[in-house]
């Protein structure tokens, strides 16, 4: 034993004298820090939350998919709380949030010069982007709508302003969430370029497309219509679904092929916690009505399943994953519903009917949307916001955000005969967050 003893510990000495010929590489150029930014995998795909979008009310499942789903998933469809655990739609959006703050962190030990300026100022740039992109993701999943006179009350999300993990988690308030997302965007808007070298980076573009958004959900439509209006004088372009040379058989399983002209910045759902899946999911039978016969739209976004439709319109070039990035199609669809909100009725209805001319089957008359009050024109244009953007992870926040403004609307679903329902400005609309961020950081459940 002792000579064991001897001859272990001699080898252990021998074995930590030695030189490691690893290199242990710590990112600190601006090389490195755009690659970190340039990880698809963790901030543009399958990143944002899909939770909200299986709560909505643009689909259902049918009894045999809802009795074969898991306790924790039919608990989501049921709009009741579950023991939602890593991983889930809370952990890749700080996943992504953590790489936009460390590269903001290692940004500040390169020094700004007139060499680097431009790389600098985009990976700055960059980084706030990705930052509110999906710090506003998480605040439309897990916080109570935007309400100018309950603002600051209201709990938000947690703000990490940090790559230092060891910063305790604390939830800010609403308003300071929205707040951050804003800010972080006016100062990405004088950094970034006008367009992108790709449309998985953020541009001018993008930016204006994103504040766009984030003003429409606080119920601010002036500031919403004029950022809509900055970003579509960068690109107005709307596919034509008559032919497009990114637009195959609109019969086809994938009609729409991935980072078309209208995508301004691309960015898909995840796949955690996916109810509404193709496999899974069928799309609410009324609403399909709503299409027109001679609605493109119609033959594009859904197959016909058993007599049921299912969707597969997504700009994803993909029938299983959901695009949810920026585009033309939403920045002319915010803008319109802003002029009409605001009694621009005319200009309101101008932009609904550019997008839908491109939408309509040449072979027939275009029916054209009309209006001529403002609650009348606001409540059209709303039902072809839903028609459009369809699983694009955007219903949820505008059932919460309609409500706010007094629509009332109670969605319900029936489940092996019992009717459930969720009326309007219900607490469950700030969906739980995960029972092992609570148990961790001590946060206050929803």
């Amino acid at each position: 034993m002792l000579l064991l003893v001897v001859i272990v510990t001699g080898s252990c000495k021998k074995y930590l004298d030695l030189k490691s010929n690893a290199k242990l590489v710590t990112p600190h150029t601006l090389a490195d820090i755009q690659g970190i930014l340039d990880d698809g995998e963790l901030l543009n795909l399958k990143t944002t939350p899909s939770m909200n979008e299986s709560s909505a009310d643009d689909f259902f499942l049918l009894p045999a998919t809802f009795n074969s789903l898991p306790v924790s998933f039919q608990a989501i469809y049921r709009w009741q709380p579950n023991d939602t655990r890593f991983p889930n739609d809370w952990s890749l959006g700080y996943q992504a949030v953590f790489n936009a703050n460390l590269s903001l962190d290692l940004l500040e030990n390169v020094e700004r010069n007139s060499a680097n300026n431009m790389q600098w100022d985009n990976i700055k740039g960059s980084a706030l982007f990705y930052r509110a992109f999906h710090t506003l993701n998480l605040t439309m999943q897990y916080a109570k709508v935007y309400n100018e006179a309950t603002a600051d009350a209201d709990l938000g999300i947690v703000l990490r302003l940090s790559s230092d993990f060891n910063v305790p988690s604390v939830r800010s308030s609403v308003r300071n969430c929205y707040q951050k997302v804003i800010s972080d965007l006016r100062a990405a808007l004088e950094l970034l370029p006008v367009y992108p070298v790709h449309l998985m980076r953020p541009s001018k573009g993008a930016v204006n497309a994103l504040l766009a958004r984030t003003y429409l959900f606080m119920g601010k439509y002036q500031e919403a219509k004029f950022y809509s209006d900055e970003a579509l004088k960068i690109n107005s372009t709307l596919m034509d679904y008559n032919g497009d040379a990114f637009i195959g058989a609109l019969t086809a399983a994938i009609p729409f092929k991935k980072l078309n002209p209208e995508t301004i910045f691309y960015a898909e759902m995840g796949q955690i916690q996916v109810l509404h899946t193709a496999t899974r999911g069928r799309i609410d039978t009324t609403l399909y009505a709503d299409y027109a016969n001679a609605d493109l739209r119609k033959t594009g976004f859904f197959n016909l399943v058993s007599g049921y439709p299912q969707y597969k319109g997504s700009y994803t070039g993909a029938t299983s994953v959901f695009f949810t990035g920026l585009a033309t199609d939403e920045l002319f669809l915010i803008r319109a519903e802003c002029n009409a909100y605001l009694g621009e009725l005319t200009a309101a209805l101008s932009d609904v009917n550019t997008l839908l001319k491109n939408r309509w089957n040449r072979s027939v008359v275009f029916v054209p949307v009309l209006g001529t009050n403002r609650e009348d024109v606001l409540s059209k244009i709303r039902l072809e916001r839903r028609k459009e953007l369809l699983m694009r992870g955007l219903r949820w926040i505008d059932l919460k955000r309609y409500n706010r403004e007094g629509a009332n609307i109670v969605i319900s679903r029936k489940i092996n005969n019992q009717l459930i329902t969720l009326p309007p400005n219900s607490s469950y609309f700030a969906l739980p967050i995960p029972s092992d961020i609570i148990e961790e950081s001590g946060i206050a459940q929803n």
